[in-house]
């Protein structure tokens, strides 16, 4: 994970719906004038948006302040002491860039007066509490004797003990090998976690959330137990972060629903020492894209197999009903044209879209499948070509 520059300010856009009843294409859909007209103009706003993406990074460099620059060198002093010994020759250089980043964006957060949901200031000492914070977690359950194992494709979020939603019971935390294995974290909700820790470097009150009744009409059908599928661009190692921090500027029922999204993800941010923590706090489906299940040919059964797994495991909660699922049909992340500098949007994969047009009508449950555009970049992009290491 990086930040390309000091500050995010994101923007999504949520375009009227097709149900999985109707043909859909990547290429082509059919929506009402009204809503055509809404999503033509907004699809030019984050197309530019896009575009602009390196041109605003290189142009708003700024220089950290004396006490960010020391709160991150006890950041990185801390880190060292902690790696384990046979970690230190992969891990150092870039968790070290990656606090470097994080302490720079708060540095720039705080020099233009962004505040905490609190109306607080964003200070040195915050950046060091979320960092060590998260560090911790990764080394603790990425890396230690106690790395935390996904066990099933399908991850339920780890809220805590004591979360209270009374329409929620989460069995696990009556569970002996839960307890043992979080110990004092037991009471971490991992998903407030994750946003805490990147909302500071998010510019949310320049941030803009388009199509908002869509997302109205999206939150009401799952209200009533119809499923929702939004079909999304991936930028950002932190869109899951990015999506509940924007939907909660929307309302709290907005963030409610942005809490309950279940994220088709690579098996990557389940093993990633510095995804683990933020993939704890997520409802995820863990798939193998058809990008990546190819690259070793000894693992792709088993690979297959477990995507199989993990189809008929979504295929139960599209049954159940109620359902919200975040999919990038492109397969991977948006990557930089690193001639031109831009952006482009990746192209949907076509039979991803039918797959999951035909998961939905094997439900028998209406389900609705809504186009989102992300424009989050800037905030832990992606290398310029497909790497293995750390954040990748």
């Amino acid at each position: 994970m990086k930040f390309s520059s000091s500050i995010l300010s994101a923007a999504l856009l949520v375009s009227a719906s097709c149900s999985s009843a109707a043909a859909f294409s990547t290429h082509q859909r059919t929506v009402s004038s009204s809503s055509m007209r809404t999503s033509s103009s907004s699809t030019t706003f984050l197309a530019s948006t896009t575009e602009k993406s390196a041109e605003c990074s290189s142009s708003t460099a700024t220089t950290i302040t004396p006490e960010f620059a020391g709160a991150r060198d006890q950041a990185i002093a801390t880190l060292k002491a902690q790696l384990p010994p046979e970690a230190l020759s992969t891990l150092e250089q870039p968790l070290t860039h990656f606090i470097s980043e994080y302490f720079q964006s708060l540095s720039d957060s705080a020099a233009v007066g962004t505040k905490n949901p609190d109306g607080s200031e964003v200070t040195p000492q915050q950046a060091v509490k979320n960092m060590l914070t998260t560090l911790s977690y990764g080394l603790k359950y990425g890396l230690g004797k106690d790395k935390f194992i996904f066990e099933n494709v399908r991850h339920m979020a780890l809220r805590g003990a004591d979360f209270n939603d009374t329409s929620v019971i989460d069995s696990r935390y009556e569970e002996d090998s839960l307890k043992e294995k979080l110990g004092p974290d037991v009471t971490t909700d991992f998903y407030a976690a994750g946003c805490e820790f990147f909302r500071p470097s998010m510019d949310l009150e320049h941030s803009v959330v388009l199509g908002q009744d869509n997302l109205k009409q999206a939150r009401e059908q799952i209200d009533a137990g119809e499923n929702v599928i939004f079909l999304a661009n991936h930028q950002s190692e932190a869109d899951p972060q990015v999506v509940s921090c924007l939907f909660e500027t929307v309302g709290k029922e907005m963030g409610d629903l942005a809490a309950h999204v279940t994220y088709v993800a690579g098996h990557k941010v389940t093993t990633d020492a510095l995804a683990v923590p933020f993939s704890m706090g997520r409802n995820l489906l863990c798939i193998h894209s058809k990008k990546h299940i190819d690259a070793d040919p000894e693992t792709k059964p088993a690979k297959s197999r477990q995507n199989m797994t993990a189809m008929n495991s979504m295929l139960k909660g599209l049954k159940e009903g109620g359902m919200a699922i975040w999919v990038a049909p492109s397969g991977g992340r948006d990557r930089r044209n690193v001639e031109s500098g831009k952006i482009p949007i990746a192209p949907f994969d076509q039979k991803t879209v039918d797959m999951f047009r035909l998961m939905g009508n094997k439900s028998k449950v209406p389900t609705h499948f809504y186009p989102m555009a992300m424009v989050s970049y800037d905030l832990c992009p992606p290398p310029d070509f497909v790497e293995a290491g750390v954040g990748e």
